[in-house]
């Protein structure tokens, strides 16, 4: 009888990864689609509190934002920038589209749904320039503008985790070429990414705003 050989390495799923064998739970399939769920939700929210403010602004030129608290806490001061409209349409517009999609993502997943390796990729790359277009808005608010708007924070918030933890299940499947090294160490310290950006994000608003907020 011919014998036959049995292979032990795993079955490649759907997204060219190799399954899911010794990658971090964060970022296995439903960890990592709950975490993209409320942070997409989240940020939708955010979003689209922004766009019924704008509405409201639009129709009554003297209407006062909910989080208009002070001159460098005010929406209404911000919707007057050209910041707050970069591409010709109120910037929220885009968060509406953008945070719906990955919310979708996120409940395909849960259902059980795979998708191919280009998928995750189209993805990254929407992660990607969505965080690029954060940091931006981040530097125009402390460095340009000097005025915050409290429901862009909102939305600055979710999309740290958003992007960090696509980026590391991304490099954890093999959507993104990386050294093991680098791939294993930012599965495990993720968290502690996330954290560093958020509390990094914090600071640069408490310092840059210090005096104003202190009164000094």
């Amino acid at each position: 009888m011919p014998s036959r050989s049995i292979s032990t390495t795993p079955a490649a799923a759907p997204d060219g990864s190799a399954g899911e064998a010794g990658i971090v739970r964060s970022v296995q399939q439903k960890p990592f689609a709950w975490l993209v769920l409320i942070t997409s939700v989240i940020g939708w929210l955010g979003s689209g509190i922004l766009v019924i403010e704008r509405l409201r602004v639009y129709a009554d030129s003297t209407y006062i934002t909910s989080c208009d608290i002070s001159p460098w806490v005010s929406c209404g001061t911000v919707f007057q920038t050209w910041q707050a409209a970069l591409f010709g349409f109120p910037n929220p517009l885009i968060g509406i589209v953008a945070f719906a999609v990955m919310i979708t993502v996120a409940m395909s997943m849960l259902a059980g749904g795979r998708f191919a390796r280009w998928y995750w990729a189209a993805v990254q790359a929407g992660v990607t320039l969505g965080m690029v277009f954060v940091v931006w808005l981040w530097s125009q608010a402390l460095f340009d503008i000097y005025v915050l708007c409290i429901y862009c924070i909102v939305v600055w918030t979710a999309m740290i985790p958003l992007f960090v933890f696509t980026t590391v299940r991304n490099l954890a499947h093999g959507v993104i070429p990386a050294p093991a090294a680098l791939v294993r160490f930012v599965s495990e310290w993720a968290w502690v990414i996330t954290a560093l950006l958020w509390v990094a994000t914090a600071a640069s608003i408490f310092f840059r705003f210090m005096n104003s907020f202190l009164g000094s």
